[in-house]
């Protein structure tokens, strides 16, 4: 079996017949539309009158013929396959979700008598049928029947098959089907570590596909559990594969997406997250394997933004990202339809729906693109003003979570918003701090930096970076605790490149000295030239304070 998704069907007002239907005779059709009369008991598996007329329309048509079954006992799809296989259609109604099975059984036909084969074990793991029933003919008839169905026996396989068995005697061995689903289904919950039925976060398996060095990869890997943290998503795995070669339509192959799939779907998973940043059509294909949810590393950070910004700037600049990524990834049949737009053929009501979803976008980006604008040339006057009082200016900049916000609000004894997650702050705030001899200075905190920060966050964004332009330093503050800070020193020293900005001055400073050892502070601050403070403890921010005084106003 194969699982292929067609839109193909025949009928009027009686249900369709889906599948490979194309060149069927009308006496056929009407053989196949007669099975949607028929209906299993709750008990059975498999009816004898619904097997004799499976085999008989799969014989008279040479295809192998499916059904797929609700709890009830009602068929709700008639399927034709081809010689080899079945094509599964879309099943829109009878969605996932967070189920571990999804309430319908599938039975189709085998036109030579095989037993249940590698592609049938597949799609049930993937489709996470009740059960796959297998209908083996000889001579036009049934003559034997295998059930294959998941399982969480310590085999490992995390399925089971049992048959083939002779037709005749299927009723003694598929009897009390409805009691033997719920003892499945409750052997399969048992193995879901740490469900709770209660959390209802996201449930997220992390992927990343990367030919980088391992510790690259790991680190990378690191940060992603950060990020979904932040984006209130519960991990319950982590994959990290290291291919020869990247995939271009998978990252990975074909065959290991299935497994990845069917891995997520069986610890409970409803998310996959990629480290990787997905082009669209990688986007896609990924997507067609499973009923997850895909998303990569740019979404999640798009997400954590969506969340975090509360002003008018972060707002309008996150969603302005948000539809520049979207916009490349509307696809469908609507394409042939952008070489048309404003001519003829091209106009009103003749647009297909994913062509306005695209005007409607790109309507949209250019709004906020004006509206940026605007707030850009308030932000200018605000800074003007400020230039002509003659204040210099600090903006602190850092890694995400480095402390900013915390320091800020100790320097200045204010209470901007403080969270030890990433990305806890995005809007600007900029307060007063006044050192002696009455010299005030305006000190600002700014959006943390990640490294490769997705473009068009970066491009959205950029407004706002503008604004360290106008500071006369730039206090860099780094998290001395976090095995990674030389790396995060590297990446917020390529976003200041990538701003023209790396000719500022700016004084580097190691927070959260209280979590490493004095003397290893002391050993790093002097090879890059650092002080070292604790931004929850105002005791320690002398050293800084006085080196800045010294920057802002050196002694003639």
């Amino acid at each position: 079996m194969q699982t292929h998704f067609n839109d193909y069907t025949i009928g009027g007002t009686i249900p369709a017949v889906y599948g490979h239907t194309s060149g069927l005779k009308k006496s056929d059709v009407k053989t196949l539309e007669r099975i949607y009369r028929r209906r299993i008991p709750k008990d059975k598996a498999l009816s004898t009158d619904l097997a004799m007329l499976m085999a008989e329309s799969s014989d008279s048509i040479g295809r192998q013929v499916g059904v797929l079954v609700d709890r009830k006992g009602n068929i709700s799809h008639v399927i034709v396959g081809d010689a080899k296989g079945i094509f599964i259609p879309e099943l829109t109604n009878y969605p996932l979700g967070r189920k571990v099975l999804r309430g319908l059984r599938l039975i189709h036909t085998h036109l030579k008598s095989e037993p249940v084969n590698q592609d049938d074990i597949t799609d049930l793991s993937l489709l996470r049928f009740d059960a796959l029933i297998v209908l083996g003919m000889n001579d036009g008839r049934p003559d034997n029947v295998s059930m294959a169905h998941l399982s969480s026996s310590p085999s490992g396989r995390g399925w089971e098959i049992k048959g083939p068995l002779p037709f005749h005697g299927m009723d003694r061995e598929f009897e009390d089907f409805d009691k033997f689903l719920l003892f499945v289904e409750d052997g399969l919950e048992s193995t879901r570590a740490g469900y709770d039925t209660k959390d209802k976060r996201e449930r997220a398996v992390l992927v990343s596909v990367s030919t980088a060095p391992r510790y690259d990869q790991e680190d990378s890997m690191d940060e992603l559990k950060e990020l979904a943290k932040a984006s209130n998503v519960n991990v319950v795995d982590t994959v990290l594969q290291r291919p020869k070669s990247i995939n271009t339509r998978y990252l990975l192959g074909e065959g290991k997406v299935k497994y990845l799939v069917i891995n997520a779907m069986n610890k409970g998973a409803t998310l996959l997250i990629f480290d990787q940043d997905l082009n669209p059509s990688q986007s896609k294909a990924i997507a067609d394997v499973t009923e997850l949810k895909v998303i990569d590393r740019s979404q999640l950070i798009l997400d954590i933004f969506a969340r975090r910004a509360h002003s008018k700037d972060g707002k309008v600049q996150v969603e302005l990202a948000q539809l520049r990524y979207r916009l490349p990834r509307l696809t469908g049949k609507g394409s042939a339809m952008s070489r048309l737009m404003g001519g003829i053929g091209g106009r009103g009501p003749g647009e297909m729906k994913l062509e306005v979803d695209r005007r409607r976008v790109r309507d949209k980006i250019s709004l906020l693109e004006k509206e940026i604008k605007s707030l850009s040339r308030a932000r200018k006057q605000r800074k003007a003003r400020r230039v002509s009082q003659g204040i210099p200016i600090i903006s602190i900049i850092g890694y995400t979570n480095a402390g900013k916000s915390t320091l800020l609000n100790n320097l200045t004894k204010s209470r901007t918003f403080v969270e030890d997650k990433m990305f806890a702050t995005l809007d600007t705030a900029s307060r007063r701090l006044r050192f002696p001899k009455e010299r005030d200075v305006i000190i600002t905190d700014t959006v943390g930096f990640i490294r490769d920060l997705p473009k068009d966050l970066f491009a959205a964004f950029k407004a706002t970076l503008e604004e360290l332009e106008d500071a006369d330093l730039l206090l860099h503050l780094v998290d001395i605790s976090n095995p990674r800070f030389e790396q995060h020193i590297k990446s917020v020293e390529k976003i200041l490149s990538d701003l023209v900005l790396a000719d500022k001055p700016v004084l580097l400073a190691f927070n959260k000295e209280d979590l490493t050892l004095r003397e290893d502070a002391a050993g790093i601050c002097k090879r890059f030239n650092a002080v070292s403070l604790s931004a929850l403890n105002p005791d320690t921010l002398n050293t800084l304070l006085k080196t800045i005084e010294r920057r802002l106003w050196p002694r003639r």
